[in-house]
């Protein structure tokens, strides 16, 4: 892509231009050769429709419409970094990660260029699905062999037609032995069912093709700072309250280091590691340790200048926290 001439701005001017207004386009971009390679995979197994891709707010496939969306900001890198300066990481920066999403949406795209929900032997097997009961948030299993693990949060367990997305994910990765890797499992039942559909539709046209215009999902028409305002505010989930008694028992020191500065001097590395552990985003995580400082802030706390087991019991504390929440709240859906 050529040099753009907002890609010198500051963060500040930067978040006051509209994202539809940055000239953004997948052609030659880093993106281009990876989108192809999702193609070549479907071709791979005689697979003829090759989803068209366009630039979007997020990753998503619309309702009914067999297209892929990719988010704006990982088609230029200032944008990336933006992106990682606002919400501390950026989703599918790497090519790993990208084609893992890929994979994702382009089992949506199937569904709806196939029309395959309205097959009785789908709805068997992913469940019945409907546009007007689609849940936005979910409690998974976390244990359940029932379903393929590809994305993050057990995202096969969201909903059906998330089941089929992340089976068919599973059964497009190349050099994947999905059937060893899933012996003994409930959900290579899934897989091979998809894999029986998938040689059905080889060398088949997609029977569901309606017009549209990318234009006509009007999602970038936004400064960016309004689209970071919604975003973060959208990230930031509702962990229980901290008990003062926990606080008081990780940080029992009657001088020393003040607990506040303890953690601000650790909060990435303790942001990285417990994110890395549980699976849930650093933003998330991030918004936790500044309640965490605000409340050791409060209460005066101290932490002891040499005991080193304390960042070990401060890195537990808030995993547990986090996995708590994890496993007694409710996931969204995202994808």
């Amino acid at each position: 892509m050529e040099a753009a001439d907002w890609a010198s701005l500051s963060d500040e001017d930067l978040l006051e231009r509209r994202i539809s207004k940055l000239g953004l386009r997948l052609d030659g971009t880093a993106l281009e050769p990876l989108i192809r390679q999702l193609y070549d995979e479907l071709s791979a197994h005689r697979l003829m429709f090759q989803p068209p891709s366009h630039i979007g707010d997020e990753w998503f496939v619309p309702i009914g419409i067999p297209a892929i969306f990719v988010p704006f900001f990982l088609v230029h890198d200032r944008l990336r970094t933006l992106e990682r300066t606002m919400m501390l990481e950026v989703e599918g920066e790497t090519p790993e990660w990208f084609m893992k999403l890929m994979r994702h949406e382009a089992g949506h795209a199937y569904t709806y260029a196939y029309q395959l929900t309205r097959k009785k032997k789908w709805q068997q097997t992913f469940g019945p699905t409907s546009r007007e009961e689609t849940p936005d948030t979910y409690r998974p299993r976390p244990f359940s062999r029932s379903y393929v693990m590809h994305l993050e949060d057990w995202y096969a367990q969201s909903h059906p037609d998330e089941d089929f997305a992340e089976t068919f994910a599973v059964w497009l990765t190349p050099q994947l032995d999905w059937r060893t890797r899933y012996a003994g499992w409930k959900a290579l039942q899934k897989l091979e069912y998809v894999d029986e559909l998938m040689k059905s539709l080889a060398g088949k046209p997609a029977v569901h093709a309606p017009r549209y215009r990318a234009t006509d999902y009007d999602c970038l028409n936004v400064k960016l700072k309004t689209y970071y305002a919604r975003k973060r505010k959208l990230y930031e989930e509702t962990y229980p309250d901290f008990y003062d008694v926990d606080l008081r028992q990780l940080f029992a020191a009657p001088c020393g280091i003040k607990a506040s500065s303890y953690l601000r001097l650790r909060r990435r590395r303790l942001m990285n590691s417990v994110s890395e552990w549980t699976n849930e985003r650093k933003f998330s995580v991030n918004r936790v340790l500044a309640r965490l400082i605000d409340r050791c802030d409060k209460l005066g706390l101290h932490a002891h200048n040499d005991d080193p087991q304390q960042d070990f019991r401060v890195s537990s504390f808030i995993t547990t926290l986090v996995m708590n929440y994890l496993f007694t709240g409710k996931f969204k859906r995202t994808k």
